[in-house]
C-alpha cells in the first residue's frame, strides 16, 4: 500500500469515531464478562457448586471467544471487498441488539434449561459481532493516519476498548450501589444491558459520519483478484498471522485474568469484590490514556521492543500481582492491577494496531489482523479464566496461576522477537517484511521518481 492518507480532519474524525464506536461496542461485551464473574453462576446455573457455578458462567464467557474467529473471517472477508466503514455499522448494530436482548433474558427460575441455552446463544452473537468490528476498527484509523504518527493515532482505537471496560464496570458498580442485593440480582443486573442500546444508537450516529479508508479507496480502481481475502492471507502471510496470535497470547490471556478472574479470585480470598471493581476501572482508565503514548513511543523507537516490554512487565509481575491480592490490603490490591493493566497490559495493546496492520498488505489487511488476532481470543482470550480457576480448584493457590501468565507472557516475548521491525520510519533503509504494508510503502516511495522519469523521456519523444 503506499502511504496513502487522509487530511489532518479525516485523521481526527477516524480516530474519534473508532474510539467511540470501539467503547460502545467492548462496553456490551465486556457486560457479559463482568455479569459472568458476578451474576450469571447463581442466576443461570443455580443447581451448581459455587465455583463450579464459576466456571460454567466463564464457559459461555468464552463460547462468545469461540465465535469470534467466524466473525472475524466473514467481516474480514466483506471488509476487504467491499469496506471498513460498512462492516463497522454493521457490527455495532448486531452487538447492540444482542445485548439488550441478554438484558431482558428469563433467568433458569423461570424457564429452566432454555435459560443458559438463550445465553449462549446471544454470546455467541456477541463474538460473532466483536470479532468482525477489532479488524475494521482499527483500520479506519491506521489506514487513515501517516505511517511516522501510526501508532499514536491507531492506539486511539484501543482506548475505545479500555474506555469500554470502564464504562461497562462502571455501570455495574452504579447498579450494586442503588440497590439491595436482593433487587440486584433480581433486576438491578440487567439495567447496564438494557441501556446499551441507547449507547448504541450513539455510536451508529458517529460511525456513519466517517468516511472510508484512503487506503480502501486507492485500492478500489485496481482490478479484484477471484482469490477470497481468507485464502489470499494464508497464502501470503502465514508467518504474520502466526506472528499476530503469538505476540495476542500474553496481552489477551492476560487481560482476561486481570479484568475478569480477578473479581472471582477476590472472592475466594476473602476481598471484596468491590475494591477489586473499583481498582480495575482506575487502573483502565490510566491505561486507556497511556495506550496512545505506547503508540507514540512505538512511532520513535519501533514495534518491537515497545511490545515486548509490556510482555516482560506481565512475567516479572505475575508472582507479586497475586501475593498482593493474598495480602487482603486494598492499596496492594490498588497496585497490583494499576501496573499489572497500565504497564504491562497497556504497552502491548497499544502498539498491536500498528504492529498489526503493518504485518499485512492493504489488500488482505481486515482479514489478517482479525484472523490472528480472533484466534488468539478464542484460545487463549476465552479460556484462561476457565484454566485459572480450575487451577485454583486444583492447588487451591495462586502459584500455578502465576505460572501460567509466565507462561503466556514467554510465548509472546518469542513471538515478538521473532518478527521483523515494521515500523517504516525505524527501518530506515532496512528491508522491510515482504508483503506487509510496510513494504509496499517503501516500494511506493520510490514511484513518484519513475513516473518522473516516464514523463520527461514521453515529452523528449
Amino acid at each position: 500500500m503506499a502511504d496513502v492518507k487522509g487530511t489532518p480532519s479525516e485523521v481526527r474524525k477516524a480516530a474519534i469515531a473508532s474510539l467511540f464506536g470501539s467503547a460502545l461496542e467492548w462496553y456490551d461485551f465486556f457486560l457479559y464478562g463482568t455479569a459472568a464473574a458476578l451474576v450469571f453462576n447463581s442466576l443461570f446455573f443455580p443447581t451448581f457448586d459455587p465455583l463450579v457455578g464459576t466456571i460454567a458462567a466463564f464457559g459461555t464467557n468464552a463460547v462468545g471467544f469461540l465465535a469470534r474467529p467466524l466473525g472475524g473471517i466473514v467481516f474480514g472477508h466483506f471488509g476487504d471487498r467491499i469496506g471498513r466503514k460498512s462492516m463497522l455499522v454493521t457490527t455495532l448494530v448486531i452487538m447492540g441488539v444482542a445485548t439488550c436482548l441478554i438484558g431482558l433474558l428469563p433467568t433458569y427460575a423461570t424457564i429452566g434449561v432454555w435459560a443458559p441455552v438463550l445465553l449462549i446463544v446471544l454470546r455467541i452473537v456477541q463474538g460473532i459481532a466483536v470479532g468482525g468490528e477489532w479488524g475494521g476498527g482499527v483500520l479506519i484509523v491506521s489506514e487513515h493516519a501517516p505511517s511516522h504518527r501510526r501508532g499514536f493515532y491507531s492506539a486511539w482505537s484501543q482506548t475505545g476498548v479500555g474506555l469500554g471496560f470502564v464504562l461497562s464496570a462502571s455501570a455495574y458498580a452504579l447498579a450494586q450501589a442503588v440497590t439491595t442485593k436482593e433487587s440486584f440480582l433480581a433486576w438491578g443486573w440487567r439495567i447496564p444491558f438494557v441501556v446499551g442500546i441507547l449507547l448504541t444508537a450513539v455510536g451508529l450516529l458517529i460511525r456513519l459520519r466517517i468516511m472510508e479508508t484512503p487506503a480502501f479507496r486507492d485500492k478500489e480502481s485496481e482490478p479484484k483478484k477471484s482469490t477470497p481475502p481468507l485464502l489470499d492471507v494464508i497464502r501470503t502471510h502465514p508467518k504474520s498471522i502466526l506472528i499476530a496470535f503469538g505476540a495476542r497470547v500474553a496481552e489477551t490471556g492476560a487481560s482476561y485474568l486481570f479484568l475478569t478472574f480477578s473479581l472471582s479470585y477476590a472472592a475466594e480470598v476473602g476481598v471484596g469484590k468491590g475494591v477489586v471493581l473499583t481498582a480495575l476501572v482506575v487502573g483502565m482508565l490510566f491505561e486507556s490514556f497511556a495506550m496512545p503514548m505506547f503508540g507514540a513511543l512505538s512511532d520513535r523507537i519501533g514495534r518491537r521492543p515497545v511490545y515486548i516490554g509490556g510482555a516482560i512487565a506481565v512475567i516479572v509481575w505475575a508472582f507479586p500481582f497475586f501475593a498482593m491480592f493474598d495480602s487482603g490490603n486494598p492499596v496492594l490490591i490498588f497496585v497490583a492491577i494499576f501496573v499489572a493493566v497500565v504497564i504491562g497490559h497497556g504497552a502491548m495493546i497499544g502498539t498491536q494496531p500498528a504492529f498489526f496492520t503493518e504485518l499485512f498488505a492493504s489488500r488482505v489487511a481486515y482479514s489478517g489482523l482479525a484472523l490472528g488476532h480472533e484466534l488468539a481470543s478464542m484460545i487463549v482470550g476465552g479460556f484462561s479464566p476457565i484454566v485459572a480457576t480450575a487451577l485454583l480448584a486444583w492447588s487451591g493457590a495462586s502459584w500455578p496461576i502465576a505460572l501460567f501468565l509466565i507462561g503466556m507472557g514467554a510465548v509472546t516475548v518469542f513471538a515478538v522477537a521473532a518478527a521483523p521491525e515494521t515500523n517504516p520510519a525505524v527501518l530506515k533503509g532496512r528491508k522491510a517484511p515482504e508483503g506487509s504494508e510496510a513494504s509496499e510503502e517503501a516500494e511506493a516511495s520510490e514511484e513518484p521518481e519513475e513516473s518522473e522519469e516516464a514523463e520527461v523521456e514521453s515529452r523528449t519523444v
